[in-house]
């Protein structure tokens, strides 16, 4: 007999993203899950997200990472209530982990979920966690053919954000083989270029945001 292990892993954490849904949809909250490679601009783009966004919303984030701190240090500087996720080695989170995360957040209190997920282009686009929205970072340095190397990211994602899109001539990078890959994979895919470290680019994005906010 057969033991598919992956299939109910799946499964499992299917169910569990489902629940999230409910109950963040009862409570009137966006989650939105970050991913993108090491080094991409993840939490550099997070916290032009909560710049822009703090006067209307209160947002949470969960900050996700293999080990260390150091990122979600950087947000709770900002005054935004904060939760590290440790993996321990995981390359990716689950929708249990952010289940059992909640209970730390007041969500009655709370508009937007932000997750930092961990850093790669691979496993973090295999498991939903309850997301209303995934959004990709693609990082010029990284190279315009990763769209190529790993469809899933791109076809699952809501929306790719290309960032350190002030380097794209440093690089010699193609974006219009980024986009027309892209949405050869993902037909309804939205694309967004920015820089974030000066937050060039980011208005479209924002409002990308506030829309499904607003749904």
């Amino acid at each position: 007999m057969e033991i598919k292990i992956v299939r109910q892993i799946l499964e499992w954490n299917e169910n569990c993203h489902l629940e999230l849904q409910g109950l963040f949809d009862e409570n009137k909250i966006l989650m939105i899950n970050i991913m993108g490679s090491p080094g991409g601009g993840k939490t550099t783009f997070i916290t032009r997200l909560i710049e822009a966004l703090r006067d209307e919303y209160n947002i949470g984030v969960i900050e996700g990472d293999v080990a260390g701190q150091v990122d979600a240090e950087k947000i709770q500087a900002m005054g935004i209530p904060v939760v590290q996720l440790n993996t321990d080695g995981a390359c990716h989170i689950e929708a249990m982990s952010i289940k059992n995360i909640l209970p730390y957040f007041d969500l009655k209190n709370l508009d937007i979920i932000i997750v930092e997920n961990i850093g790669n282009l691979v496993c973090p686009a295999e498991f939903d966690i309850g997301e209303h929205l995934k959004i990709a970072l693609l990082s010029v340095p990284e190279g315009d053919d990763k769209v190529e190397k790993y469809p899933l990211m791109f076809t699952r994602a809501n929306a790719l954000v290309i960032s350190k899109y002030d380097m794209k001539n440093y690089f010699n990078f193609d974006d219009n083989r980024v986009i027309s890959n892209a949405k050869r994979l993902n037909s309804e895919l939205n694309i967004f270029k920015v820089n974030s470290s000066k937050g060039e680019g980011m208005e479209e994005i924002v409002e990308y945001i506030k829309s499904h906010i607003k749904k």
